[in-house]
């Protein structure tokens, strides 16, 4: 049994340092803010839940086990809330937009589609905003 619970605990943790792994290299390559906050709160959030998922299934103290489990539950419901607080402050804020980027909903629902076309925060773009996404 105890075999079994370490090979758990080394796929949890080898799984969640993929994910870590991939956030990191996601904040490198992904081209603006929006992207690169979402690569990282959605691949962060799982990669730290699964090594603390490790935790739990390795310790033996009842508090650190109760502890481990109550920090991913906090991870899981503070950083995606957190990530979309900050995106709206910066889209707010008129952080540009990438270039590729295809649809733009919030600026329809906030209704700044005009105010996003005047200040050029889409670059590169010859035909303005296009339409919404179906």
């Amino acid at each position: 049994m105890k075999f079994a619970v370490d090979l758990l605990c080394a796929a949890l943790l080898i799984a969640g340092a993929i994910f870590v792994l991939l956030a990191a290299i996601g904040l490198l390559r992904l081209p603006d803010l929006f992207l690169r906050m979402s690569a990282t709160s959605k691949a962060v959030s799982l990669g730290i839940g699964l090594i603390l998922l490790a935790v739990v299934f390795k310790a033996e103290d009842p508090g650190l086990k109760g502890r481990a489990l109550a920090a991913i539950a906090f991870l899981f419901l503070t950083a995606p809330v957190a990530a979309h607080r900050i995106g709206r402050a910066a889209f707010t804020r008129g952080v540009p937009l990438w270039k590729g980027t295809v649809c733009n909903e919030l600026a329809d629902a906030m209704g700044k589609r005009e105010e996003v076309e005047e200040s050029g925060a889409w670059e590169g773009r010859e035909a303005g905003v296009p339409e919404r996404a179906p």
